[in-house]
């Protein structure tokens, strides 16, 4: 999404859909698998993971810079599994002593076209209860779960977001929530203290994204009303007025490779959708890339930028 929108920082203001004057990401901070989780852990950091691909997608070069912070490194004790990109937010973040100094530097190298902030500096792990009971912590062990869950929180209960992402809900002319994983990267942000209160109380537009495809065990039989739903429960309250959804066909290809391991399109269910007061807004999202099933960045910022 956030490449898709980047163009529309550039352009002129005769531009489809008009110029973003200010564009930012707010992003959850409760990973723990892979790279992330390994530095979490080591230095005591927040996990830089999906911080370094928000900061890859708006930069204004995608060429060598961008594609040294995505360097993963194959091979060498202790490098190997790690990216360039992850390791140097690190070390910022060792020499600044601040995290949010370490990514405006980070964001400086790149010359990105917007801000992002994460959703707490707090050290936070993510707790689901299943639907036969069953309390898993932590992100990874969440996302391998084969049962749907029921609900999530966070350890500690208690975070403080971050003044600057309350700053820019605030602000916001548009806000929007996905696409991305259900319980694991949308709805933590959610129980961030003050944050879905303020995104409630703005005057701007909101806006949900759905997922073109379920992700097993989170999200397994679940339809776009239910992913609505999910997030309202955990945040307390409704504010979404659309919802961007796929009506576009899946490549055969795609299909019976998901279906294997056990994802299926997410089901538009209209009426349920419309039933919480949220206005549908459909189209042929579906793009490949890199062998997977992906929005369409062009497309999604151009429908999301009409609804202003």
């Amino acid at each position: 999404m956030l490449h898709g929108l980047k163009p529309h920082t550039q352009g002129d203001l005769g531009a489809p859909g008009g110029a973003i004057s200010d564009l930012s990401a707010v992003v959850t901070v409760t990973d723990e698998g892979g790279s992330s989780g390994r530095l979490r852990r080591e230095f005591g950091v927040l996990p830089p993971g999906d911080i370094r691909r928000c900061l890859v997608a708006l930069s204004e070069d995608e060429a060598l810079l961008s594609r040294l912070f995505e360097h993963r490194f194959e091979q060498g004790r202790g490098l190997k599994g790690h990216t360039l990109g992850n390791l140097l937010l690190t070390g910022l973040t060792e020499v600044t002593g601040d995290f949010r100094l370490a990514l405006k530097v980070a964001a400086e190298v790149l010359a990105t076209c917007g801000k992002i902030f994460p959703s707490t500096l707090a050290n936070i792990r993510l707790q689901a209860r299943l639907e036969n009971g069953r309390v898993v912590t932590g992100e990874t062990a969440i996302s391998r779960s084969r049962r749907r869950i029921t609900r999530v929180r966070l350890i500690p209960g208690r975070c403080r977001a971050v003044p600057e992402a309350m700053e820019a809900l605030a602000h916001a002319d548009i806000i929007t929530v996905g696409p991305g994983s259900l319980y694991t990267s949308l709805i933590p942000n959610m129980l961030v203290g003050g944050l879905a209160r303020r995104i409630a109380e703005s005057r701007a537009v909101k806006v949900y994204i759905g997922n073109i495809m379920t992700q097993p065990g989170e999200t397994l039989g679940m339809t776009a009303a239910d992913h609505i739903r999910a997030i309202y429960k955990h945040a307390g309250r409704s504010f979404f007025q659309y919802a961007i959804l796929n009506n576009g066909p899946i490549p055969a290809r795609f299909t019976r490779r998901y279906l294997a391991e056990g994802s299926r399109p997410v089901e538009v269910d209209l009426e349920a959708v419309q039933a919480l007061g949220v206005t549908p807004v459909l189209d042929n999202l579906v793009i490949s890339h890199g062998g997977v099933v992906r929005h369409n960045p062009k497309r999604l910022a151009t429908i999301l930028l009409s609804l202003r």
